[in-house]
């Protein structure tokens, strides 16, 4: 039965995840999370630090991730991880050619112009949700975490958006402070 719940969770996200991995994180997190429970709000928090850090894209590690949690099995992260890829697979197969014939067809372009503001408001939604208490602290419950963790989300920020500095080489120093910050 889990294996079901499973593919139709992941299969639903894959089919309404429009913008990628990122825009997929407040679906996953409401599915895994909120309706099934199977992670907590803490585990999910770590799975989005690790996809992001792994080879791939995020959304796919993700369904990886849960699936092999939720199940205990590989079989598990095998299907979570199908379920996600199958319908941007079928779909990119079944609409490629129409949009090569189409694509300058002034409804099509419209369309997508559309979808753009949708997939903002979905990647904002994921940042707002992993704005929380696991991955911040606060200031009654740490205030040198929640200092710490707002100075290099702040630098995170100016680093990537203003000094253009590689969002791996980012990780890799945000990483290290936290394990000087934390010894």
């Amino acid at each position: 039965m889990i294996y079901l719940q499973l593919f139709y969770t992941f299969l639903k996200i894959g089919l309404f995840g429009f913008g990628g991995g990122y825009a997929m994180i407040s679906m996953i997190q409401a599915e895994v999370v909120t309706h099934h429970h199977w992670l907590t709000m803490q585990q999910f928090t770590d799975v989005v630090a690790i996809s992001q850090m792994t080879p791939g894209p995020i959304g796919i590690n993700s369904a990886t991730y849960v699936g092999y949690t939720a199940t205990g099995t590989i079989l598990g992260a095998f299907v979570a991880t199908f379920a996600l890829v199958l319908p941007s697979f079928v779909l990119m197969l079944a609409i490629s050619k129409f949009l090569m014939k189409h694509k300058d067809n002034k409804v099509v372009a419209n369309l997508f112009k559309g979808l753009r503001p949708a997939i903002v408001g979905l990647l904002a939604a994921a940042v707002l949700l992993l704005m929380n208490v696991e991955n911040f602290s606060s200031p009654q419950q740490d205030s040198y975490q929640f200092t710490i963790s707002m100075l290099l989300f702040v630098g995170a920020f100016v680093a990537t958006k203003w000094l253009r500095v590689s969002p791996i080489l980012t990780i890799v120093l945000c990483g290290l402070a936290g394990f000087l910050c934390y010894l």
